[in-house]
């Protein structure tokens, strides 16, 4: 590949005023994300007319799909951290390597999840449920997903290149593109070729598929800033641990996820197999109101790194507080919709009159931690960017595991299903003590020197 010109001077994210960088770069991540979330949540409609079952079986597939997402996205973070930090530095050099190497890795994780979906689908969803029709549809689902992973990872890897040189316009067409292509395919493979909870799976890895194919055609024609040279390819140890120094607490912290969501699903289909469809529909739903925030993040994090590397601390605080501004209305918003629209909301999935039941009260009490998740969530994402991703790891983990599932196991001894719902507000009232906590210390460590010098 002809090598593109390197040019020294000050990009946008040096000079632009920080209120207009950040809607200008987090627009159309936040576009595209919501798009995201509202294919996911389609996918989850249309399974819903075939049977509850089919919606659990798809429902306990997540945090498997999950764990694959965090793996993309926080090997992403580190990405994008890195790759922002050396232009901002103008290390030319360093983020070219950033970017190949971060290719590299996308592959790698594609490959491990390709052989642990093929050899462990079945083993899990056993695991968890003896409903045949849950195992089988289940199992269909995820090892599609899993054998034909190199869509989401290749998809993720090129649109934070995309991202970490401002260039989000182009995330969000093939992101778009992606969605669109699921959204069209879904009702086609799982109703008119007939192929149940499998259709759905082929519908996702084939949008996952041509975003990533779109990704990697943009990279190479419009991403000026950097280039992808495989030619002679090894991989640099260096590189990839400086990666993974901010990455890896990042796919840590949503693993955790993967497990608070698998092991809550075990406390709640304990009281009925509604109750963990109901749980299924909820993270499909709360999505739509999270993934406008981490796109945002998205856009803040290359912001904050660029300056960070440029040594300009106002215009990283600045940054910081207009995303927690609007990180905190987009979650009010989401909490009144929750409150008014919950059985609206469930009926889009073809809720039974018992799922109606226990589903209203779910949402409307779960969704009290919205008002305060705004703040903890920009919080981790300045730490990762600031290569404190440990900080962000330790909140998430005290979140889930130590005040989230015992919570959530207390209440259910009681015997009452909707006392189990009160563990997210609880979780979130210690997420933000301690982000508050770290988020003075951070200051104080890293951009109060800035100040100084």
């Amino acid at each position: 590949m002809e090598e593109k010109e390197m040019k020294p001077q000050e990009n946008k994210m040096g000079v632009m005023p920080i209120n207009r960088l950040l809607v200008s770069i987090s627009v159309p991540i936040m576009l595209s994300m919501l798009v995201q979330a509202l294919y996911n949540i389609v996918d989850s409609v249309f399974v819903s007319r075939i049977s509850e079952n089919a919606l659990n079986a798809v429902g306990l597939a997540f945090p498997v799909q999950n764990l694959m997402i965090a793996v993309a996205t926080g090997t992403g973070v580190g990405i994008n951290a890195l790759l922002s930090k050396s232009l901002g530095q103008k290390n030319f050099e360093r983020a070219n390597l950033t970017a190949v190497n971060g290719v590299f890795l996308a592959l790698c994780s594609a490959a491990v999840f390709a052989v642990a979906g093929a050899l462990f689908s079945r083993t899990f969803f056993l695991v968890q449920t003896d409903v045949a029709e849950i195992v089988d549809g289940g199992t269909a689902y995820i090892t599609i997903c899993t054998v034909l992973s190199f869509g989401i990872f290749l998809a993720i890897t090129y649109e934070r290149l995309l991202q970490a040189t401002g260039n989000t316009i182009y995330t969000m067409i093939t992101q778009m593109l992606g969605a669109v292509i699921n959204i069209v395919f879904d009702p086609i493979f799982i109703f008119v070729f007939d192929m149940g909870v499998a259709g759905a799976a082929w519908a996702t890895v084939l949008g996952q598929a041509v975003g990533a194919a779109l990704g990697i055609y943009l990279n190479a024609k419009k991403n000026t800033e950097i280039t992808l040279n495989f030619k002679g390819f090894r991989p640099n140890g260096a590189i990839i641990m400086r990666i993974y120094s901010v990455g890896l607490p990042s796919i840590i912290m949503a693993a955790i996820g993967s497990v608070m969501t698998f092991c809550l699903n075990k406390i709640l289909i304990a009281f009925t197999t509604t109750a963990t469809a109901v749980f299924g529909v909820y993270f499909k739903l709360q999505s739509f109101v999270f993934m406008p925030i981490f796109g945002m993040n998205n856009g803040m994090v290359p912001i904050v790194a660029y300056n960070f590397g440029a040594k300009k601390p106002d215009r990283m605080t600045e940054t910081v507080k207009l995303s927690i501004l609007y990180a905190t209305g987009i979650m009010v918003i989401g909490f009144t919709l929750f409150q008014v629209g919950a059985g609206f909301l469930l009926g889009f999935f073809d809720a039974s009159d018992y799922m109606l039941e226990i589903g209203v009260p779910a949402l409307r009490t779960i969704s009290f931690h919205f008002i305060l998740a705004g703040f903890s969530i920009v919080c981790s994402s300045l730490f990762q960017a600031l290569g404190h991703g440990v900080l962000s790891l330790l909140i998430s983990m005290v979140r889930q595991l130590v005040v989230l599932l015992p919570t959530a196991w207390l209440m259910s001894l009681s015997g009452q299903l909707a006392l189990v719902w009160w563990a997210f507000p609880v979780a979130e009232l210690a997420s933000v003590a301690m982000c508050a906590v770290f988020l003075r210390y951070v200051y104080r460590k890293e951009i109060l020197p800035l100040r100084q010098a």
